[in-house]
């Protein structure tokens, strides 16, 4: 059990890491696409938000293919397609449960479900951020 906490957290902070430096890349091309593309019409700022949107996606998937591969270097699941699907299950937080852990790692599934939750909100909250600074959005005039 410790060493499932332990690894759990190390996972979380790469997670993180992951997250926060993607977002960052996000952040600094963003203002290069409106400006090179001019991207300042409605039009474009739909094209700007769609570049954030699908820039969230990358860092997510790259996260959940990091947790999958970690469960397939322990052994814990066999395949890599079933390790990936498992492990988009569990970081979005669907969890089907077709595809189990054995008890002495489920702590580390737990682990990434809550990881998952908190950097999709964290997605979510950059999304609204970004909609409203480069997107269509303006604050106060659509919510």
């Amino acid at each position: 059990m410790t060493g499932s906490l332990l690894l759990g957290t190390i996972m979380i902070a790469a997670s993180v890491s992951i997250h926060t430096v993607g977002l960052m890349l996000v952040s600094r091309l963003l203002p290069t696409l409106v400006s090179a593309f001019r991207l300042h019409q409605q039009g474009g700022r739909i094209a700007a938000m769609m570049f954030v949107v699908l820039g969230i996606f990358l860092i997510l998937t790259v996260e959940i293919w990091f947790w999958a591969g970690c469960y397939v270097l322990l052994g814990v699941i066999p395949t890599f397609e079933s390790a990936l699907y498992f492990s988009t299950t569990t970081f979005s937080t669907v969890g089907f449960g077709d595809v189990v852990l054995a008890p002495g790692w489920r702590l580390l599934a737990a682990l990434e479900g809550i990881g998952g939750f908190l950097l999709i909100g964290w997605s979510t909250a950059y999304l609204i951020s970004a909609g409203t600074r480069v997107g269509p959005f303006k604050i106060g005039e659509h919510f």
